[in-house]
């Protein structure tokens, strides 16, 4: 009846994870819930659930995908959360949507025809440039303020539109920090209320993310199938949504600024190791 009753247990872990086991499934739902906090406090939780598929043997095109599907449900939260800030907004919505949805699908399209060797051979570039995002954007951030001021002239919009197009590509591509780069950009355009620049840079983000993963989907179903792990995106997507809701509880507790620290911390760490994994192991 034992024997009976473990052969029933593996079949149901078996049918649930496919071919990761149970503690891999544990491990990425974990990293999804801390990174689902992450990005409703401070931004970056691509840091912690990106690796985390690393670990469990998943390929970094693999990862990437598994992991903005999994992630993007929290956008669509934290987009809802702050949809009446937008109301007094408008103008900068309508400008900036453009570039983020060009940009976003010129970036999922590089990252899907890039070899699957260059991009692992990316990975901790990628990881150690985000980290480095993280880091340098309140010094930054303050510097550029002294030089330029809150002037919105044409010119100035040019140049944030043209920005917003980079962090579109680099956000289809990767996507760990963008939130962090929108939210300095939206500062130097002249807006102060924290909570205007969360809806606008969640909204951005939706839509970055949004037209990457129809690229993936498009890719998934008609040419290379295999790099979105259904078993796992879908139990990631349930523990993000509600590490964002814990994270919302814990912002005011924690401080953004802990958060983005341990993040960073995080971040150079990770990067470290992949350098010596790529390159030195």
């Amino acid at each position: 009846m034992a024997r009976h009753g473990q052969g029933f247990c593996r079949v149901v872990g078996a049918v649930i994870v496919g071919d990761m086991n149970l503690l891999h499934l544990l491990t990425v739902m974990a990293a999804a819930f801390v990174a689902g906090a992450i990005n409703s406090i401070a931004g970056g939780g691509t840091l912690v659930s990106f690796p985390a598929l690393l670990g469990i043997g998943l390929t970094g095109q693999q990862a990437n995908v598994t992991s903005t599907l999994a992630l993007w449900p929290g956008s669509i939260g934290g987009f809802w959360g702050h949809r009446e800030d937008l109301a007094g907004i408008r103008a900068f919505a309508i400008r900036l949507m453009p570039p983020s949805l060009i940009g976003g699908g010129l970036g999922a399209w590089l990252m899907l025809i890039t070899p699957q060797k260059l991009f692992d051979q990316l990975v901790p570039w990628l990881i150690l440039t985000a980290s480095v995002l993280l880091a340098a954007n309140d010094p930054v951030n303050r510097l550029l303020k002294k030089i330029h001021g809150h002037e919105r002239t044409p010119g100035w919009w040019i140049a944030a539109i043209c920005f917003q197009f980079v962090v579109g590509v680099y956000g289809g591509f990767f996507g760990a920090g963008i939130g962090i780069l929108m939210l300095a950009a939206l500062s130097l355009l002249g807006l102060t209320d924290i909570h205007q620049m969360n809806g606008l840079k969640n909204l951005l983000a939706l839509c970055i993310n949004g037209i990457a993963i129809f690229a993936f989907m498009a890719m998934e179903f008609l040419r290379h199938p295999g790099n979105a792990k259904w078993m796992l995106i879908l139990p990631m997507a349930v523990a993000a949504g509600l590490g964002g809701l814990f994270g919302s509880h814990m912002a005011h507790r924690v401080g953004r600024t802990t958060v983005r620290v341990g993040v960073i911390c995080i971040g150079f760490t990770l990067s470290a190791w992949y350098f010596y994994k790529t390159y030195g192991g």
